[in-house]
């Protein structure tokens, strides 16, 4: 069956994102072979801001080669926006009700693994539906103090298995973790 993977970075303090939205301290590093994480997946979960910021996000002309071809191959893969309002796009399949039913029936469907891009919202409904099979947390060395955590508003104990530990010449250490069933 397939897996809900949650490929995310986050400070040392637990923050995805600062206080004003900020996520200028991820540092991209060419060792954490992103294109073979991408070669894993096709499908890719967004909440409508996150859809809206980089759903159809395109690198200007003078980004690298290796950045553009990120890009590309996020492009190839389907996209699912989760949102409250109604909306349309080409590129996109939208849904707005019955998450935790219609993840169980993409999971079983087949093809590859999915990525749970985010946002903070729709990785909440996934944390607390239990609809993650893989946390992939890429802990970056900096410290904001505030902004928004990546687990907020938990209803119970989440357990999870180390399966796991990469670390990186940029001093990120990323955790890959299944959930205990």
């Amino acid at each position: 069956m397939r897996k809900v993977i949650l490929d995310l970075a986050v400070t040392l303090d637990g923050y995805i994102e600062g206080s004003n939205g900020e996520v200028d301290w991820c540092i991209p590093d060419d060792d954490m072979d992103f294109p073979g994480f991408l070669a894993g997946i096709d499908t890719i979960l967004y909440g409508r801001v996150s859809y809206e910021m980089w759903g159809n996000f395109q690198p200007d002309a003078s980004a690298g080669e290796t950045e553009k071809a990120i890009w590309a191959a996020v492009h190839t893969k389907k996209k699912m926006v989760f949102s409250s309002q109604e909306w349309q796009d080409s590129k996109a399949t939208f849904i707005s009700s019955a998450i935790p039913e219609k993840i169980t029936q993409l999971k079983q469907q087949d093809g590859k693994d999915i990525w749970l891009y985010g946002g903070a919202k729709l990785i909440t409904t996934f944390i607390q539906n239990g609809l993650i099979d893989v946390y992939r947390i890429s802990v970056h060395p900096t410290v904001l103090g505030a902004g928004k955590p990546l687990f907020q508003d938990l209803k119970e104990r989440i357990n999870l298995h180390l399966t796991e530990v990469n670390r990186f010449k940029s001093g990120v250490v990323q955790l890959i973790y299944e959930r205990k069933v």
